[in-house]
């Protein structure tokens, strides 16, 4: 099949890889100009993916694994492409936090308050008036302003407004729209699913991200260190009854294709939405690689073309780990030191089986030949450089898994959560079967 894959920053840029394995004519572009260097050797890349239009035609495949392409993707939608990913309407859900609120209500989910902000100073004008627990977001996609998220945790809402004051003198953040989110007690899952612009293709997926920097959920907030999930099939899920099975007319209206979830913290009251991402995730999405049976190919081309697909996988608990190196200065290192660039540093992988290398998946990387020798290497300066998954029976064994595969994984200066699924296993489980999400 032909395939052409369009990537802003390489959300599921191995997806492209491994389609070029299975064989596909696989063409990808990468946005990000920072980012270009990135699966050399290991797919195909093109300058401009639009004089790729006819070369793809009807018949092939076209994915967009990111947002800010939507009024294209309905565009070539409308003139008969075959498109997967998400549309204008789920970059405006995933851009527009109060536009997302509004939605929710509209469609008999629960919500808690969350309030828009023209300013940093008008914020912090409402925090005074209003304490509580807060949490402040960045009200747009993408990972550029992770470090500006923040839950509260004082309940008179003195460290927020710490916080905030804090960003005020940050001109960076200027006077662009912040969202501040009323913080409630509970567990924090995830719950999506592909729909292909009529109905739901495939199982449920139920995640739980890892979204802290270190183990024991300490630290700033990065994009994502890891993640536990697993699939289920049954439509009677509490957790899809009270978000996702609401939002299908809406879905149906908008006519999206494409991965779709939902963020909510759960408690003995039901589900409350955080947010929505309206396209492919990550590192979910690369442990949908580990746990999907079918063929990648056919699956985004049935969702692309508005059919059902008998989607083959794995029963069990998924893990996925992201496997990081040091990309500016951050603690401990001092100002004074100077920065020396990842790229070009050798991953050694020749540790692994044959079977093991199918659990890793790429992504601040490309291929060569050194020395008579294929090698794979650190072809940015981001950091996330690779994704190890594994699935298993129960949670514990999949955590076994996964790290028995990391530990064989060698990186200079390479770093990564150890305690992925640990909170689960320790207490998360046990609240959920609680209020009825786990069987």
């Amino acid at each position: 099949m032909k395939i052409l894959f369009v990537s802003e920053d390489l959300v599921a840029g191995n997806i492209a890889y491994l389609l070029t394995q299975d064989g596909h004519d696989v063409k990808l572009f990468i946005g990000d100009k920072n980012r270009r260097n990135n699966f050399t050797g290991m797919v195909k890349k093109i300058d401009s993916w639009k004089k790729e239009l006819d070369w793809v035609g009807k018949e092939g495949l076209i994915i967009f694994d990111g947002c800010g392409h939507g009024s294209i993707q309905d565009e070539l939608r409308t003139k008969g492409y075959s498109v997967v990913g998400s549309n204008e309407e789920g970059n405006k859900l995933e851009n527009d936090r109060a536009y997302g609120d509004k939605i929710f209500k509209e469609y008999g989910l629960s919500t808690v308050a969350l309030i828009n902000f023209p300013s940093i100073e008008a914020a912090i004008t409402y925090v005074k008036k209003n304490r509580k627990k807060w949490v402040i977001k960045q009200n747009s996609v993408g990972t550029s302003l992770k470090g500006f998220n923040y839950v509260g945790m004082l309940d008179d809402a003195e460290d927020t407004l710490d916080v905030l004051e804090n960003y005020r003198t940050e001109t960076k953040y200027g006077d662009g729209v912040i969202t501040l989110q009323e913080k409630i007690d509970g567990v924090e899952i995830g719950v999506g699913r592909y729909f292909n612009g009529k109905d739901w293709v495939g199982p449920m997926e139920i995640n739980m991200e890892h979204k802290k920097f270190f183990p024991g959920d300490l630290g700033p907030t990065t994009s994502e260190m890891g993640t536990l999930a697993w699939y289920d099939d049954s439509d009677e899920n509490k957790l899809f009854k009270q978000t996702l099975d609401k939002l299908t007319p809406y879905l149906q209206k908008i006519d999206f294709r494409g991965d779709f979830e939902v963020n909510c913290i759960v408690n003995e009251k039901g589900a409350f939405p955080l947010e929505a991402t309206p396209r492919f995730g990550s590192p979910i999405v690369h442990l949908q690689s580990d746990i999907h049976e079918s063929s990648w190919a056919n699956f985004l081309k049935a969702i692309a073309d508005g059919k059902n697909f008998d989607l083959k996988w794995k029963k069990g608990y998924g893990i996925v780990v992201v496997v990081t190196v040091p990309t500016s200065l951050p603690f401990p290192f001092t100002r004074s030191e100077r920065y020396v660039s990842p790229k070009n540093i050798t991953i050694y992988l020749d540790s692994l089986t044959q079977e093991e290398r199918k659990h890793v998946h790429f992504e601040d990387v490309s291929k060569d030949v050194k020395n008579g020798k294929e090698r794979y290497y650190i072809s940015d300066d981001r950091g996330y450089v690779l994704y190890v998954s594994y699935v298993a029976k129960t949670a514990k064994e999949a955590r076994e898994g996964v790290y028995s595969i990391v530990k064989k994984i060698f990186i200079p200066k390479m770093f990564y959560r150890n305690d992925i699924g640990l909170k689960f296993i320790e207490r998360d489980r046990d609240l959920l079967k609680k209020w009825g999400y786990l069987k």
